[in-house]
């Protein structure tokens, strides 16, 4: 079975025909560097004989070349990977985004809302230095040094040798105390980055809560012990870097002097002049320089390394058991005017497992046992029970988001051989805590029917008693919060309900819409919303736990331990 971490480190690497233009760009500058020193050294060393200037122009013009050379080459380097990095590393979100979308939301709910952003986000950004710190600076590095020795031993082998030992046993120093100094902080910095966001956003968004119970402060502490674990890690990391850079500098004065050492006879006995042992002489800094490329890159890799992984964790390998599969050969969808026959048959469905990794997977009881319920077209029906009793878990079978056992069917078509995206265009739910976004209420609506004009927006909050209240608060521009936090309770799922009418599902669900509202408005807005949703004909389902008033639904299904014990029709 392949390793998922190195896949997601290969998928960072951008394609040969894109790599391959960097690091030319990056070898480009890395040779203008050294040849800078060697030409500058030269050019000093020869200048101070006083020869005639026609001797020195060439040198000079290497000078103002290479200085050139080496800013414009970094900057097209710079430029060329980085288009190059970023465009995998949206193919990499995009990839992350598919493999999620299989799974959510049930398959994903025991993901931390926090953790799974930076991991998207934060980890994701991470890997752009697989190609921009790692591959291109190490891959010019190795083919400089190897072109700058060997113009070294050309004009005197002995300090060719002399540098090279330098800087194998420096750069392999260095290596050793970087990893020993750094690698503990590199693995944990990116998890400590998932983990503190994690907490920021559970704290954000149970703020309310917290303050109430007087726990706000508890919380706040936790962020900031987590915090000061991250910066600890960083601090860690910043001082195996510092440390890296201080050798590196060594490496150089330590190669220079070696190099110094192993020209000088030569100096003295004429095989050499002194340009050349200038050059020699200088040289090696430079050298050294480039050399300091590399265990910066096997750092970014290792930190890399560690955010891939949690990019190929970000969500299971595998899709649940309990979440739908695509089937190989989709059927087509059902007829669905006025609405579609519901019919379940024996159905049981139980939500994923809760894994920990400190802790065995453990697996949950069928939420639904045995289920037998059929729905006529533009039935009305009450599914009432206890908390626990599943009706939030029929409610997700028949949106298909939970897989089943037992039978489905659709209009005569068994659900599990339609595609999840053609059932859920006959089967909307308006959940318990519908989702609004940050955004004004037109943009809360527009989404489920993007085409949809101000004058459809307004009448169909007219339909649903929001219109106006809409209009007081400055019309379809009023905004409505985070999570609709500028709003009450009965006014999100009216907006919910809107927003599900402009999709013109032909079954619609109503997950439990009286939760967040009192118990003086919960049978007013109860006969408001299945009103509304039901004037078009469409099949009601709704869902609660405490009954709907006399006259609003055809029939009453009473769940019990995940099965149905009885329906009553109204009126009997």
């Amino acid at each position: 079975m392949p390793d998922p971490t190195r896949a997601v480190l290969r998928s960072a690497v951008p394609p040969p025909r894109r790599l391959a233009l960097a690091v030319l760009l990056g070898l480009a500058s890395a040779a203008s560097s050294v040849a800078l020193l060697a030409c500058s050294a030269w050019l000093i060393a020869r200048a101070a004989e006083q020869p005639p200037v026609l001797y020195l122009s060439l040198a000079v013009v290497g000078v103002r070349a290479f200085a050139l050379g080496r800013a414009v080459f970094r900057y097209l380097e710079r430029l060329v990977g980085h288009d190059a990095s970023f465009r995998q590393l949206a193919a990499i979100r995009a990839g992350v985004y598919e493999r999620m979308l299989p799974l959510a939301p049930d398959g994903l709910a025991s993901s931390r809302r926090g953790d799974l952003l930076a991991r998207f986000v934060d980890d994701v950004d991470e890997l752009q230095n697989v190609a921009l710190r790692a591959v291109q600076p190490l891959v010019s590095a190795v083919l400089v040094l190897a072109l700058a020795i060997a113009g070294v031993a050309l004009l005197a082998p002995e300090s060719a040798v002399a540098v090279l030992a330098c800087l194998v046993v420096g750069i392999g120093l260095t290596l050793l105390v970087q990893r020993r100094a750094a690698v503990r902080a590199e693995r944990t910095l990116a998890p400590l980055r998932g983990e503190l966001q994690a907490a920021i956003v559970e704290h954000v968004q149970a703020l309310d809560v917290l303050v109430a119970f007087d726990a706000a402060e508890a919380g706040r502490r936790r962020i900031d012990a987590i915090g000061a674990r991250l910066a600890r890690a960083t601090r860690s990391r910043a001082a195996a870097t510092g440390a890296a850079s201080a050798l590196t500098s060594a490496i150089g004065g330590f190669a220079v002097a070696a190099s110094l050492a192993a020209a000088a006879p030569l100096l003295e006995g004429g095989r050499i002049d002194g340009p050349t042992f200038a050059v020699l002489c200088l040289v090696p800094l430079a050298i050294a320089e480039v050399a300091g490329a590399i265990p910066l890159a096997t750092s970014a890799l290792r930190l890399a390394r560690t955010s891939a992984a949690r990019v190929a964790h970000a969500v299971p390998a595998t899709v649940p058991a309990e979440i739908p599969v695509p089937p190989a050969v989709p059927a087509p969808p059902p007829a669905v005017e006025p609405a579609p026959a519901v019919e379940l048959r024996g159905i049981r469905a139980r939500w994923p497992e809760v894994s920990d990794e400190d802790a065995a997977s453990v697996e949950r009881p069928a939420a639904l046992d045995g289920l037998d319920l059929a729905i006529a077209p533009g039935e009305r029906v009450l599914v009432r029970g206890e908390s626990g009793a599943g009706k939030t878990t029929l409610a997700h079978v028949l949106v298909r988001f939970l897989g089943y056992e037992g039978s489905y069917r659709l209009g005569g078509v068994e659900a599990s051989e339609l595609e999840s995206a053609a059932v859920r265009r006959i089967v909307g739910l308006v959940e318990q805590r519908p989702w609004l976004f940050d955004e004004d209420v037109r943009q809360n609506l527009l989404f489920a029917r993007d085409t949809a004009t101000d004058a459809d927006l307004l009448d169909v909050l007219d339909r649903v008693g929001l219109r106006e209240w809409v209009e007081q608060r400055g019309g379809l521009d009023a905004r409505v919060g985070e999570r609709g936090t500028l709003v009450s309770g009965g006014q999100a799922q009216r907006i919910a309900l809107a927003r599900a009418m402009l999709a013109d599902f032909p079954v619609l669900v109503l997950d439990e819409p009286t939760a967040s509202v009192d118990p003086a408005r919960a049978d007013a807005l109860l006969r408001d919303l299945a009103d509304a949703a039901g004037r078009t004909g469409r099949t009601v389902v709704l869902i609660s736990h405490t009954g709907a008033p006399e006259g609003l639904v055809d029939r009453t299904i009473t769940l019990e331990a995940g099965a149905a014990i009885g329906g009553v029709r109204s009126g009997t």
